[in-house]
């Protein structure tokens, strides 16, 4: 198998995996919480029933904070009151008039949900402390160009605990990274269409400057939000900033549209019948074990832009683009990104540590090792479709699998996909799970109703002559050879794409 980098090399103009949009939450240290919150308060002699009174006082220190802000750089505040209004495209009208020059673009206010506490006297036990309690404040939302992650904006409550939301788009920063080092590039909205040093642009995306990230958002926090001179003499750093979502894209960015829509109209017709819920699993790196309780799924629409179709399970999903007729793009999103794994040193609660295997932690400093396994899901799934697109390789050896073989002077059938057993066994056989893990025989058995251990290694031994599968030395385990991973997947293209819909009166 080919991949689709190798086979349509001419008619590519290059490759480019980034991070595309990166959401930041930021978390007061120490009163981020309501006990923490209520620590505070009584540390500093507060009542705790005095908490709104409190809090009242910082939410006109911001209001009148954001005002002043407006006014020095002769702007007014847009407060929005439609719930279909759109951030972006009032955002994209500024920038037509403004240009995209460093510094303050525009400020919106809007009154949306937030979370808060309120004091609460329990009688039963006779004490008073601060509980959760969803609410609805003023946001602000700041606008800026900055001069190294270009257009961003930072989300401002009015009302404790004053969670901040800060975005940039990684190919925004690697836009301007490409001008400080005189790359010429072509780039639509959050897409590069071309750029003059493919390489070179590559080697810059991979130095997301997670520190300078970090600076910056401290310092911004301190421009537009003075709830963090109240709680700094406390809190030096009064932040913790996690990630909210992030997203990865790996772009194919080729010559023609021509050449694009050819290919991508077959990758979209095979991908959304082909791509089964254990594939998708298999494309983000885990399994999708029996007790599994999210939802997994697929599903395709039309857009202005383009069309897409997107693979989800829990809170990470996969999605394909056919972005401006001309690039390809490959992208996993995570919400929650200890959805992933990868070994990292753990501390425990009696500071002893180890490394092991454990969730990703939310902090911005994952976004250096959350790279990686964003970047090889994004290539699982392009191998994937690679297999889609070229079928022919496996058609041509399923003859190998359906004649008969020899050895020790015993003949050893082939296998049929329109006989149910061997079907059965096939539909087996193509869980995504295998590609990873392995099979054993009592393992597989699970999934083959009616077939005892004896006759399942019969099968196997067959399998294994017709060089389907290959067994690891000393073990009990099988995979998958990639002889074996061609003819499952054109077999099984051929019969539900073809030959079911034809018999059928589909086509």
């Amino acid at each position: 198998m080919k991949s689709i980098l190798v086979r349509y090399a001419k008619y590519i103009r290059g490759v480019l995996s980034c991070y595309d949009r990166v959401l930041v939450s930021g978390t007061m240290v120490g009163v981020g919480y309501a006990g923490g919150m209520a620590a505070y308060l009584t540390i500093k002699g507060i009542r705790l029933f005095d908490f709104p009174k409190f809090a009242e006082e910082i939410r006109d220190e911001i209001r009148d904070n954001a005002q002043r802000v407006a006014a020095a750089a002769g702007l007014d505040i847009e407060h929005i009151r439609s719930k279909t209004f759109r951030k972006d495209d009032r955002i994209r009208e500024i920038l037509k008039e403004r240009g995209e020059h460093p510094g303050l673009v525009h400020i919106f206010s809007a009154m949306e949900n937030c979370g808060s506490f309120e004091p609460w006297h329990d009688k039963k036990t006779g004490r008073t402390s601060l509980r959760y309690k969803e609410g609805k404040c003023i946001h602000y939302y700041f606008y800026l160009i900055h001069e190294s992650f270009g257009l961003c904006f930072l989300r401002v409550p009015t009302w404790a605990p004053f969670r901040l939301q800060f975005y940039c788009n990684g190919h925004n920063w690697l836009a301007n990274q490409l001008k400080k080092e005189g790359i010429a590039f072509d780039q639509v909205d959050n897409t590069f269409v071309n750029i003059a040093d493919f390489a070179r642009a590559q080697q810059l995306a991979d130095t997301f400057p997670v520190k300078v990230l970090h600076q910056e958002l401290n310092r911004l926090s301190a421009l537009y939000c003075p709830a963090v001179g109240r709680f700094s003499e406390t809190y030096p750093e009064p932040y913790h900033w996690s990630m909210a979502q992030t997203e990865y894209a790996t772009d194919i960015v080729f010559k023609k549209q021509n050449d694009l829509t050819a290919l991508y109209s077959v990758l979209v017709r095979t991908a959304i019948h082909s791509v089964k819920a254990d594939n998708v699993a298999t494309f983000l790196g885990g399994k999708l074990h029996t007790n599994y309780q999210g939802e997994v799924g697929n599903n395709f629409n039309t857009r202005i832009e383009g069309t897409r179709i997107k693979h989800h399970m829990g809170p990470a999903s996969l999605k394909m683009y056919d972005k401006h007729g001309i690039v390809l793009r490959i992208e996993t999103t995570v919400n929650d990104v200890t959805f992933f794994k990868h070994h990292r040193t753990v501390v425990h609660r009696d500071n002893t540590t180890e490394t092991k295997l454990a969730p990703m932690r939310k902090t911005i400093y994952s976004l250096d090792p959350l790279r990686d396994l964003l970047l090889a899901a994004n290539m699982r799934y392009l191998n994937f479709l690679s297999d889609l697109v070229d079928p022919s390789a496996g058609i041509d050896k399923l003859d190998k699998l359906t004649e008969p073989t020899r050895k020790n002077n015993k003949t050893f059938r082939g296998f049929n996909l329109f006989q149910r057993k061997d079907l059965d066994l096939f539909i087996a056989l193509a869980k995504g799970q295998w590609h990873i893990s392995g099979f054993t025989n009592r393992v597989l058995r699970r999934h083959l109703a009616g077939v005892t251990g004896p006759q399942l290694s019969r099968i196997l031994k067959r399998l294994h002559l017709h060089g389907f599968i290959r067994k690891v030395g000393k073990t009990y385990k099988y995979y998958l050879t990639k002889f074996g991973q061609q003819v499952l997947l054109a077999a099984l293209k051929v019969r539900d794409l073809v030959v079911i819909p034809t018999l059928a009166g589909q086509e």
